[in-house]
């Protein structure tokens, strides 16, 4: 990553509604950060903040209120290859299809690759993310958190300019979610992936972040922006990782901390 270039993503005053009912309702004001090619952003805050409406306007299926979403300078005017997410559910994968199968889909759907062709990239992100001697398996006989490498891998295979992550390892037990996140930076590390990351997680957000963009309660505004690169797993449950969590808590829920 280089923060002299320019940021790969950019948005830029974001305001975002959501018909409920009868309401239109406010899921972000006027929310501004940019990432650039290489980093990990993760956006941190309470549920209802507007986070995964977010992930989903940069992913092209929401259009700003107000504001603009700019992709290497370019608007974002609806869903592409080029933004793929990677939601928390489980049950995203065809289940009539073998885990090799899933992951070459979207590569031969859009024709981006022939069927050899996708069929040899999708062996090779079967093996980044330890699932190789799985790609003749169904979804039904995986683990939910082999299900979700699948979701990763299938994602990787589109070779997307940003991955975009909406709380993927939120619903797995604490050791599988532990070693997701060892995985995912290890992918990161050894490809490069530029990520935003969406929880709810103070923790996880110090570990998978090189920077946290916190957004306020309903409806989501830029609180603050946190450097994060000096934690991760090595250094979680040090003083230093704790005192950053509870700064990072008072920051997105007491007020007179924030006004202070």
């Amino acid at each position: 990553m280089n923060p002299l270039s320019p940021p790969l993503l950019q948005v830029d005053g974001v305001t975002l509604d959501y018909v409920s009912g009868a309401r239109v309702v406010r899921a972000t004001h006027r929310v501004s950060f940019e990432l650039h090619a290489g980093e990990r952003l993760v956006l941190l805050g309470p549920s209802g903040c507007g986070k995964s409406t977010l992930l989903k306007a940069i992913a092209g299926f929401i259009a700003p209120r107000e504001g603009r979403i700019l992709l290497d300078g370019v608007a974002v005017r609806g869903p592409g290859p080029d933004r793929l997410v990677v939601f928390q559910e489980f049950d995203q994968l065809p289940p009539w299809k073998t885990v090799l199968a899933n992951v070459m889909f979207p590569l031969l759907a859009t024709a981006m690759l022939p069927k050899a062709a996708a069929r040899e990239r999708a062996l090779q992100v079967l093996g980044q993310v330890g699932l190789a001697d799985f790609a003749k398996a169904y979804p039904h006989t995986l683990s939910g958190g082999m299900k979700q490498r699948v979701a990763i891998a299938r994602a990787l295979a589109m070779q997307p300019r940003v991955l975009l992550m909406d709380e993927p390892f939120a619903a797995l037990d604490a050791l599988t979610r532990r070693n997701m996140q060892q995985e995912l930076l290890a992918l990161a590390d050894a490809s490069g992936l530029t990520l935003l990351f969406v929880t709810h997680s103070i923790e996880e957000a110090l570990v998978l972040g090189d920077r946290i963009a916190l957004l306020s309660p309903h409806p989501g505004r830029l609180r603050a922006e946190l450097n994060a690169h000096d934690f991760g797993l090595h250094s979680v449950g040090s003083v230093a990782f704790q005192a950053q969590a509870q700064r990072i808590h008072s920051l997105l829920f007491d007020d007179e901390a924030v006004a202070a």
